[in-house]
């Protein structure tokens, strides 16, 4: 790899570790609420305006039951408000481009993407949205399902920190302090740097320009930079147009792409801090910031490698794929010359992790290895760092799972956090970890069976495999990327990803709240000599070992058939 990608790497890495404390403990203030967080007097004055507007009973807590219902009804809302605006799009203003809306299979696929934090684009955003659509539509969307998922986090961490307690607080008071307090300032902030970057925010029209070939060129205009800040900040992915962060009004320049990586990152990872702060033992936090970030890097190195190393099967034929002066070189294939293979690796792995969807460059054109890195990384599960919430809640599930299967080796009751892990907890977990893996490989064996799917593929073999499981691992793990060779946009793959995103949202949230609200009425035990550590290293070796295992067990036979067996045909 160039000093340039180490450089980078190295930069991004000091910039978490330099803020992401400082943000955790932020919201950990947000989020609680027996102290004042900084901000009080402006923000309360919002805060009160919307409760009274929406006449939300901010002293009112929730069971977990009704904390989901109110997941549950706030999701249908914005499905069925995204929806509506998509189908009368023809209709309604701020539609320069006099777009129809979009097919309903489409519009379906579309609203249950951004509803549920997916942001798979199954369409060329710039010739098929509106303004008003991609504004008060999608962005709006990246904001409120962000919100959402932290909204729940929040009520998780303090399902395992509350003594016998029957709530888990108040989703309408964490939905919109988590939107004004935290999402909102900082995409406003970022959303002007990125402007300082290139990256455009207006509302003209495609302009028509004559090229020094004598050649017409489109140049698009839009609202993009305000819906890029949040799109990355709050790990939704669904970018302004088709090319996603590979597109120079998106994603300008090498300080651009490195901004736009932090953002993708920041928040996971900061929450790590959050939750040690909800739950009183700093130490917890650590363990699981640890975890999330030896993973993350893990897989960074290995996508960074893979695609410097290049194409093996151009060595054989005598192409120089060595790094120079005059070339990037690497497997530089559906890659921009501005971010090289190196740092383009990065960021798979980096919006692969964090369930983002966001790209900078083409996945489908990646070594075999390289996009089964990121394939198996969304397999994980979210949890590297996963995204904003339920990338920590899907952690902290397999931290449980990890204490039940240290207790059962040295013959004791589990428990973590002082409380005893027992069957109705183990049962909503093992809930948990089936619930995507059924959705990603049964509709991907349904869609290897039916010819009218096969017809989407545009490559035959272990390619086209990898390209279906790529599709259904991002749908049901609410990512968003592609590998492009597949044509996503039909009845078949609209309707099926959309109900592996669905699956993929709220068959783990609803099990979360559950375990919360189980967890809430316990009462912790004393710590004793013989209580199990979760706070150390070799815990955290364990937890690693144990997401390692759970994932190669179930998704192993399926890598092997597609990018496993695609790279030694090479």
């Amino acid at each position: 790899m160039t000093a340039t990608t180490w450089l980078t790497l190295i930069a991004l890495i000091a910039a978490i570790v330099a803020t992401a404390p400082f943000l955790g403990r932020y919201m950990a203030r947000v989020y609680s609420a027996e102290e004042s967080a900084p901000g009080d007097r402006f923000f309360l004055t919002i805060e009160r305006f919307i409760y009274r507007l929406g006449r939300i009973k901010p002293d009112s807590e929730q069971r977990w039951t009704t904390y989901a219902f109110s997941v549950l009804a706030f999701s249908v809302v914005s499905f069925l408000m995204l929806y509506a605006i998509q189908r009368l799009q023809g209709a309604l203003p701020f539609n320069p481009q006099e777009f129809d809306g979009p097919e309903p299979h489409l519009s379906f696929n579309t609203a249950v993407s951004f509803m549920s934090n997916t942001n798979w684009q199954a369409y060329g955003g710039e010739t098929t949205m509106s303004y008003l659509t991609q504004m008060a539509g999608l962005t709006v969307q990246n904001f409120a399902s962000a919100a959402a998922g932290m909204a729940v986090m929040a009520a998780f961490i303090r399902g395992l920190a509350r003594r016998r307690a029957s709530t888990l607080g108040n989703f309408w008071v964490d939905l919109t302090r988590t939107t004004v307090r935290i999402l909102l300032p900082i995409a406003f902030v970022f959303a002007l740097v990125l402007v300082s970057q290139g990256v455009i925010q207006n509302l003209s029209a495609n302009t028509t320009v004559q090229t020094v070939e004598g050649a017409a060129q489109v140049i698009p205009g839009g609202p993009v930079a305000s819906q890029i800040a949040i799109k990355l900040l709050g790990t939704n992915g669904g970018g302004f147009f088709n090319v996603n962060s590979a597109h120079p009004f998106e994603n300008s320049t090498p300080f651009n792409n490195f901004v736009e990586m932090y953002l993708i990152l920041i928040v996971p990872l900061a929450l790590a801090f959050t939750y040690g702060a909800m739950v009183r033992d700093k130490r917890q936090g650590r363990a699981v910031f640890a975890i999330m970030f030896v993973v993350w890097l893990g897989f960074s190195l290995a996508a960074m490698g893979l695609e410097t190393n290049g194409n093996p099967g151009l060595d054989r034929m005598g192409v120089d794929q060595v790094a120079t002066a005059e070339q990037a070189g690497g497997n530089m294939e559906g890659k921009e010359v501005r971010f090289g293979p190196g740092v383009s690796g990065l960021w798979a792995a980096s919006t692969t992790g964090t369930s983002n969807g966001s790209v900078n460059s083409m996945h489908d054109s990646f070594t075999p290895l390289g996009g089964g890195v990121a394939l198996l990384h969304m397999m994980l599960g979210e949890v590297s760092p996963g995204g904003v919430g339920v990338g920590l809640n899907g952690l902290l599930i397999m931290v449980i799972l990890s204490v039940f299967i240290g207790g059962l080796m040295v013959g004791r009751t589990p428990e973590y956090l002082g409380k005893k892990i027992q069957a109705p907890e183990m049962k909503l977990v093992v809930l948990y970890v089936l619930t995507m893996p059924l959705a990603l490989l049964g509709f991907a064996a349904a869609s290897v069976l039916l010819d009218g799917a096969l017809e989407s593929l545009n490559n035959p073999g272990p390619h086209g495999l990898s390209e279906i499981l790529y599709a259904f691992a991002s749908g049901s793990n609410n990512n968003g990327s592609a590998f492009a060779g597949l044509t996503a946009s039909t009845p078949w793959y609209d309707t099926t990803i959309g109900l592996a995103m669905l699956i993929g949202r709220f068959f783990l949230i609803i099990p979360v709240l559950a375990i919360a609200g189980s967890m809430a009425r316990k009462q912790p035990s004393p710590e004793t000599a013989g209580t199990f550590p979760t706070h150390t290293p070799l815990f955290g070796g364990l937890v690693i070992g144990v997401v390692a295992i759970v994932a190669g067990l179930t998704f192993f036979p399926a890598l092997a058939l597609g990018p496993i067996v695609e790279q030694l045909s090479i």
